[in-house]
């Protein structure tokens, strides 16, 4: 994406949808390292660790166990330093409760997960061209 040395968080509790993600990622030729977390938890239990870089985007799933999405970004919006970071979130949920949420919690778009892989990497391509085009604060600690 962005830049290579960039880190991708995907966030997301189904197997297959994370293999499905890193697969389009390697179709699209994106290179940079992925961290996968299972839950919001993990997810910020990863971001607060001072040893590790924090990464340039967000994958967020919502429907997860310990701690979902939602409950995720209500945690990233209360911090300084997290809520820079470009999070956007990849769901099954076309809840408009779900969306409206989402927004209000400072994400930087909303995607539905299409059933058929082409689309899907439609709809990866289409967020590394927005993370590529936009101008990102400085995350560093």
């Amino acid at each position: 994406m962005q830049n290579a040395n960039l880190t991708i968080l995907l966030v997301e509790d189904d197997k297959i949808d994370a293999l499905t993600i890193q697969r389009a990622l390697k179709e699209l030729k994106i290179l940079n390292p992925v961290v996968i977390c299972e839950n919001g938890l993990e997810a910020l239990n990863f971001l607060n660790d001072k040893e590790k870089l924090l990464p340039g985007i967000i994958l967020l799933d919502l429907n997860m166990p310990k701690m979902n999405g939602i409950e995720f970004l209500e945690h990233r919006q209360n911090n300084k330093t997290l809520k820079l970071i470009p999070t956007v979130v990849l769901t099954t949920s076309k809840d408009e409760q779900n969306k409206v949420e989402s927004f209000n919690l400072g994400v930087a778009g909303y995607m539905i997960k299409p059933v058929d892989y082409m689309q899907f990497v439609e709809v990866i391509k289409t967020i590394n061209l927005y993370w590529t085009l936009s101008e990102l604060p400085n995350n560093s600690r």
